[in-house]
């Protein structure tokens, strides 16, 4: 039978790693700010999240692009006036129901959420490029631990991710 440490250095180990992860969450936070600061004049974070959501799922209807966000339909609906303002999304009649409208990003705003996300890969990349190679192996497998821990898709999950997040490839989950 495998030996479990005592309560107290199960408590001091969730402790540490609970530290660590909210130390390099405040530096991916960091990262994700810096990489907007070429369009923070149009866009906020939440916007960029909502253009987004809109890059990997393509047109949809305001009610489920609020739940995806977590947001009332009129948040959301005020984010998309601030977005369809700045040319970075647009109004369509769904041709399926010509009831509906659908939400839909623009060119530029393609090209906002691709240029914000290489952005914020390139900077991840350099620093991962400064950790050594078996540091590298080790935090791609705690992630990966970390990440399936907290309900999130795998990597290489099939179709996009259920919020829309992308890895750099819109399209493409994380």
């Amino acid at each position: 039978m495998p030996e479990h440490p005592p309560p107290a250095a199960h408590h001091d180990d969730v402790d540490a790693v609970t530290r660590a992860v909210l130390t390099a969450s405040r530096v991916l936070v960091a990262v994700s700010a810096r990489s907007l600061t070429a369009v923070e004049e149009r866009v906020t974070l939440p916007q960029f999240r909502m253009l987004v959501v809109l890059s990997s799922r393509g047109a949809t209807k305001l009610v489920a692009l609020a739940d995806l966000l977590g947001v009332a339909p009129s948040t959301a609906m005020r984010m998309v006036d601030r977005l369809i303002a700045a040319g970075l999304a647009d109004r369509q009649v769904n041709p399926a129901n010509r009831r509906e409208t659908l939400l839909r990003l623009t060119s530029e705003g393609r090209r906002t959420v691709e240029d914000v996300t290489a952005r914020r890969r390139a900077e991840i990349a350099g620093i991962v490029e400064r950790l050594a190679p078996e540091q590298r192996a080790t935090l791609v497998e705690a992630l990966s631990a970390f990440n399936t821990a907290g309900g999130e898709p795998a990597a290489d999950a099939p179709g996009p991710h259920p919020l829309g997040w992308t890895d750099g490839v819109v399209g493409h989950g994380v």
